[in-house]
């Protein structure tokens, strides 16, 4: 097996292993689907500029929950801001992540905000070193003369 089918083999199971575990849902696919000889880097400034944002979300969201009196009301604005990046990109497990959020917000549970704060944090760290190992294969790939599979 020549290292071009051996890395395309790779990308395969490491996809499957990302959307059984939750990380990725079919809207990754599409995003991907998008993506073209004439824009090559597409999904990868995409990603990039979603977490970009992210941390100033998670910035603002922080300021928010840390304020005397919480203003609960913006702090589900983020949070619901962040979800539908998180779900136009195929987060799946942050925009869950997102759904527990608003709810702690709509009871105003400042406690329950901060521990889902924290796990979007955590989420997120995870979700980005999967999504650079998933571009460092496919450029693997593409260096050696390879094209990158379709996700299915």
């Amino acid at each position: 097996m020549d290292a071009v089918t051996q890395w395309r083999k790779q990308w395969f199971d490491y996809t499957q292993y990302l959307r059984r575990e939750g990380f990725l849902d079919d809207q990754f696919a599409q995003l991907k689907k998008l993506q073209d000889e004439n824009s090559p880097d597409f999904v990868v400034e995409v990603v990039s500029l979603f977490f970009q944002d992210s941390e100033k979300l998670f910035n603002n969201m922080a300021r928010a929950l840390e304020q005397n009196v919480v203003n609960f009301k913006q702090v589900d604005a983020y949070v619901h801001q962040f979800k539908g990046s998180s779900a136009w990109i195929g987060a799946f497990r942050l925009k869950n992540v997102c759904i527990n959020f608003r709810n702690f917000c709509e009871a105003q549970n400042l406690e329950g905000c901060l521990r889902c704060l924290q796990q979007l944090q955590q989420e997120s760290s995870a979700l980005k070193n999967n999504l650079e190992n998933l571009f460092r294969l496919e450029q693997q790939i593409v260096a050696a003369g390879g094209s990158i599979p379709m996700m299915e």
